[in-house]
């Protein structure tokens, strides 16, 4: 193999394809003795973009913040327990933006080497597609990136 890599960043939205992803670079993490962060993002914009199109007002976009904060904690929670479990050391971080800037923030500020993500789900449009943040994250972000797909063996093999 090339060289290993030193530094690997995890994006965590609360799928299980992406809890597929972060038992892969758990797995990753360990043979390569690599740095772990799991990072989570609440998407402010997607709830001012909902209180703007009249859909959420200012109490319900509070309330609906307040989830997904506690969202993020019990995810960026389960990463730690998963990685615990393999001995493989993780810094969880959450923030709050928009996902793909935010995220290639980090990446840049961690001179991340690897990201890695959980398979892009069925998407039904050419449009819904360039929206993804999957899909941004993919094409925006400055280091290689692992698109894990949402696997049985991985599950099987992170288990064993």
């Amino acid at each position: 193999m090339g060289v290993p890599f030193k530094d690997i960043v995890v994006y965590l939205d609360g799928s299980e394809s992406s809890l597929t992803a972060t038992m892969y670079a758990i797995k990753l993490a360990k043979e390569n003795s690599a740095k772990l962060t799991a990072v989570y993002v609440v998407n402010t914009k997607a709830l001012s973009e909902l209180v703007k199109a009249g859909i959420f007002v200012a109490i319900e976009r509070d309330e609906y913040h307040r989830d997904l904060q506690s969202d993020a904690d019990r995810y960026l929670r389960h990463a730690s327990k998963l990685a615990q479990q393999k001995e493989v050391e993780i810094e969880t971080v959450k923030l709050e933006g928009t996902i793909h800037v935010v995220v290639r923030a980090l990446l840049k500020e961690k001179n991340a080497d690897l990201l890695v993500l959980g398979g892009i789900t069925d998407i039904r449009s050419r449009r819904e597609e360039l929206a993804s943040d999957t899909d941004r994250l993919m094409r925006t972000s400055p280091c290689p990136v692992l698109v894990v797909r949402d696997d049985d063996d991985i599950w099987f093999e992170f288990e064993s």
